[in-house]
């Protein structure tokens, strides 16, 4: 360990390379982000520009953890001039800057969040008549998937909607007949999808080599986090963006590459090599996370891979801690009491504060358990992966009513409001509104400013035109006499009486009190940009089209809580002590991963997804520091049935002298179904692929 900086030999050796492209294999826990911002910053003291270094990562958050901690190595004024954001933010950037070489008029585009191109597919579906009801987010994620192997509508479709081998389903027909009319709609918004922010800088650049140029010259080092999440776009834009300088350092881990269900491709981080030739490798292998006792597990795990992957010697830096526990318990609802009872022992017992501890689990539809039994006992939690602040509905409308002050070409944004609350705008008028302005050649704003000119249209609806048109325009009037976004929006709300409609379509008076309280928040963001300065028109129609990007509010969450996540949600995180719950098979592995298809869920989630699977069990166990807990039912409700649960592969894994083995008994259950494998026929089965009987407890 260097005294200087606190860095390892690997370390220093992964953040003193100076030229020529550098894979950085950072294993959990390895420290990885310090060796990122102390290499950004040893590069700026090497005379390297400021502004000639990118750095990308996943997720706001990280983004935000390395410009800070960056800046406090290197100072604000060093560190101002630095580009480091999520891909799709530098996405966005590009195309702003490129927005005339996009063909667009006015250089204007609009970003469409998930809801709006669900929209936007629901509309294609009504108008290629189909009445079935399929998953939205089943064709959008095919429409991702092509997206991102640059797959063209046209060829789609000479594919039959396969996007890999194999033979088409109904879905991958239905998408072939949408992508196109979906391309087209989004085109006529002028509009682009979360995709289309890297999909359409890549094109821009294969179209544009001058532009590519541009970028090349000033981004000379380049910097990848969470490599190993990247999808061939992705590694497109970094392809040609260091093609030719060669500068570029990947951060990443191919044993937690977790999110091929969203595209995410692991071969990007273990061909790294073959793209970059003569590219340098650095291993962090040492762990300063976990305990001796957690890592002997989590190195099991790895060990039975069968998959291709860079070989690592996972290296304990702390002794040896509390013994892992492996917990039996008779049933879901019995193993949820053992975790909520376990945690509350501990809180009062002074042990540990409640953030410190977290319960993952491999699906959302596991939790409602974990909840009733902690609440039980007045364990304050909170559950990551609801629904997302800004996707609230109340605070999408608001929000709308602003963008459509702002920009009133928005499209997306005046469909949604054109009749919230009721102004007599109904299906048939908004039809006719469109038609009217498809004729005309104009915006669909146009045309409702000139609604009494819209032939058929009711009386009704030409009022409600009129009042919404005088309503922007007072919103504009606002801005323009100097009133911040805080003022206008709150303005809005009052003035479209939403607090009055939020409680009269809100079945109980706490729903509407938290619905309400949403756009006390909402507002509550606006004023506090206000009193920062920016609440002009041009920064908040900037910060609308951010707000796109946003994964959540971090505002005013509790603090010192439980936290309850799936496994892919605990990702990057880290506690004190964990619970890993569910571990049976059907759930962890999960059974969609051995079904070779399946109509509500892209392709790709199938590829290699057992040995995803494992990588996701050891993403989860080494999210503990001091403690390990790993829990299973021998009862649990499965499509309505109480059924006998047999335990994951992944645990009878485990050598028993690794684990302490505890029993939970609950009240015997009545009713109660074999699974259709039989439990004690896959508990055997599963003995013998493994050479031994089962070392976690009886399944029966």
């Amino acid at each position: 360990m260097s005294a200087a900086s606190g860095l390892n030999p690997s370390q220093e050796e992964a953040a003193n390379h100076d030229l020529g492209p550098l894979l950085v294999l950072a294993g959990a826990g390895s420290g990885k982000t310090r060796v990122v911002t102390t290499r950004i910053g040893r590069l700026l003291d090497r005379g390297v520009h400021a502004k000639s270094i990118l750095a990308m990562t996943f997720t706001n958050k990280a983004a935000g953890e390395m410009l800070e901690r960056v800046t406090k190595i290197v100072g604000q004024k060093r560190a101002k001039d630095l580009t480091i954001g999520t891909f799709h933010r530098f996405g966005l950037g590009v195309l702003r800057a490129e927005a005339r070489a996009l063909g667009f008029r006015g250089a204007k585009f609009t970003i469409f969040d998930q809801a709006d191109c669900s929209g936007v597919v629901r509309e294609v579906l009504r108008e290629v008549r189909s009445g079935k009801g399929y998953d939205i987010g089943a064709i959008l994620g095919r429409i991702s998937a092509a997206k991102n192997e640059f797959i063209e509508p046209d060829e789609l479709e000479k594919r039959g909607g396969r996007i890999h081998a194999g033979e088409a389903s109904e879905y991958d027909e239905i998408t072939a007949l949408v992508y196109p009319k979906y391309v087209s709609m989004m085109r006529g918004f002028q509009a682009f999808d979360f995709d289309d922010l890297l999909c359409e800088v890549v094109r821009l650049w294969r179209r544009r080599p001058e532009i590519l140029q541009k970028y090349r010259e000033r981004y000379r080092y380049v910097i990848v986090d969470e490599y190993q999440d990247t999808n061939h776009a992705q590694l497109e834009l970094v392809r040609l963006l260091c093609e030719e300088h060669r500068n570029v350092c990947v951060v990443g881990d191919d044993d937690q590459s977790i999110y091929a269900w969203r595209g995410a491709d692991v071969r990007n981080i273990l061909d790294f090599e073959r793209h970059f030739p003569g590219a340098k490798v650095v291993k962090l292998q040492e762990n300063y996370r976990s305990n001796a006792e957690v890592l002997k597990v989590a190195s099991v795990v790895l060990e039975k891979s069968g998959a291709r992957r860079h070989p690592k010697t996972i290296v304990a830096t702390r002794a040896a801690g509390a013994q892992v526990e492996v917990v039996v318990a008779s049933d879901s609802e019995c193993e949820a009491r053992f975790v909520a009872r376990t945690i509350d022992d501990l809180v009062r017992q002074g042990t540990v504060r409640p953030k410190e501890c977290a319960v993952l689990y491999r699906s959302n539809l596991q939790a409602p358990d974990i909840e009733a039994a902690l609440k039980e006992r007045a364990v304050p939690h909170i559950v990551l992966g609801g629904q997302q602040f800004f996707e609230r509905k109340e605070v999408k409308d608001l929000l709308a009513y602003l963008k459509i002050v702002l920009d009133p070409n928005d499209e997306i944004a005046l469909r949604r409001i054109i009749n919230y609350p009721t102004r007599g705008i109904g299906d048939v008028a908004l039809e006719r509104i469109g038609d009217f302005a498809t004729a005309r050649g104009g915006s669909l704003w146009k045309a409702v400013e000139n609604g009494r000119q819209v032939p058929e249209l009711s009386g009704a609806a030409m009022d409600g035109c009129e009042s919404l048109v005088i309503l922007m325009e007072e919103g504009k009037a606002r801005f323009a006499r100097g009133e911040t976004a805080g003022a206008v929006l709150g303005w809005l709300a009052d003035a479209i009486g939403l607090k009055r409609d939020i409680h009269s379509a809100t079945t109980s008076n706490a729903a509407a009190a938290r619905r309400w309280g949403n756009v006390e928040g909402l507002l509550k963001v606006f004023t506090r940009r206000d009193e920062r300065g920016q609440g002009g028109p041009k920064e908040t129609l900037d910060f609308l089209r951010i707000l796109a990007l946003r994964e959540d509010n971090e505002e005013d969450k509790p603090k010192d809580v439980v936290t309850l996540t799936t496994m892919h949600g605990a990702k990057g995180l880290e506690f004190d002590q964990v619970f890993v719950v569910g571990l049976e098979e059907g759930l962890l592995p999960h059974i969609r991963s051995q079904t070779e298809r399946a109509t509500d869920v892209p392709s790709s989630e199938h590829a290699s997804s057992l040995e995803e699977e494992r990588r996701l069990f050891y993403v989860a166990v080494t999210r503990a520091k001091e403690k390990l807990y790993l829990c299973r039912a021998e009862l649990r409700a499965f499509r309505g049935k109480l059924t006998q649960r047999v335990p994951s592969r992944f645990l009878v894994e485990i050598p028993p002298e690794m684990y302490v083995l505890k029993e939970e008994k609950g009240a015997p259950k009545e009713n109660v179904e074999t699974t259709k494998t039989g439990a004690a026929g896959l508990l055997a089965a599963l003995g013998n692929m493994f050479g031994k009987p089962s070392p976690t407890g009886p399944s029966s």
